[in-house]
């Protein structure tokens, strides 16, 4: 199996994972969404609240903002040694405190652990107008999105990789060019390959005409592109989903053995 690296910027990775077949693809995929701890606010302690929105709604959405996250140093809290009583090295606090008016953002929180903080600074949490206040404390742990979308670290998909064979024939580009998309066309209206990269591009040209653009797929080639929400990058992303799917499989052997 080989990966290579294709694309990358600040939204998106594409990968190229080469001699893999979907059964594992797609269990790094579901790892990636769904198995990766991350850091999300759990408990909200709302001490003071004049703002127009009730108190369920702003701890609502403040389990939804991201946070960075350190998986060097926390642990899940049920595997943590303080038995899951809450220590520095299973939770951590962040305050918020402020008065109207004016809009209060995610920058606004102080955390007592400055490597944890919430990954877009400009969300808006709540507004508050001339003598409107809120005051709170929030716990944060670390989860995963299985047990809540709050810790999900991201989304990954994949799709075979496509092989794109283009002819240049005027006579059934005149007669299709109306049924491919404009993007994939260069300013003197011939079809551009290096256009089309993109997979939605791709599956639009797919079987419109065979004999302009033929699009195939190697089935032991996938393209695994990975859209982080910001708590972790990418290769952290895909060093915890690896390292849960070996646990996984080291877990069944054991039970494998075990039931011998």
């Amino acid at each position: 199996m080989e990966c290579t690296l294709l694309e990358k910027d600040k939204t998106r990775v594409t990968l190229l994972i080469k001699d893999a077949n979907p059964s594992f693809v797609n269990a790094l995929r579901r790892a990636i969404m769904e198995r990766i701890p991350v850091m999300a606010m759990e408990d909200i302690e709302i001490r003071k609240n004049s703002s127009i929105l009730y108190d369920e709604i702003i701890a609502h959405r403040l389990g939804l903002i991201p946070l960075k996250t350190d998986l060097k140093t926390y642990n899940y809290r049920h595997q943590c040694k303080c038995d899951g009583e809450g220590c520095a090295r299973c939770t951590v606090q962040l305050s918020l405190s402020a008065k109207g008016p004016g809009m209060i953002y995610a920058k606004d929180f102080t955390s007592k652990d400055p490597k944890i903080i919430p990954v877009y600074g400009e969300m808006p949490i709540v507004k508050l107008h001339k003598g409107q206040e809120i005051e709170l404390v929030a716990t944060a742990i670390l989860g995963n999105g299985q047990e809540h979308a709050k810790w999900s670290a991201g989304l990954a998909w994949h799709a075979y990789e496509p092989k794109i064979t283009i002819t240049q024939n005027a006579k059934k580009l005149e007669e299709y060019k109306n049924l491919y998309p404009p993007q994939i066309f260069d300013k003197e209206g011939k079809i551009d390959k290096k256009a089309i990269t993109d997979l939605n591009l791709i599956d639009a040209c797919d079987g419109v005409c065979d004999d302009l653009i033929k699009v195939e797929y190697n089935n032991k080639n996938f393209l695994f592109i990975i859209e982080p929400w910001g708590q972790l990058s990418p290769k952290e992303m895909m060093v915890a989903a690896l390292d849960h799917l070996q646990e996984q499989l080291a877990s069944f052997q054991q039970a494998l053995q075990e039931s011998k």
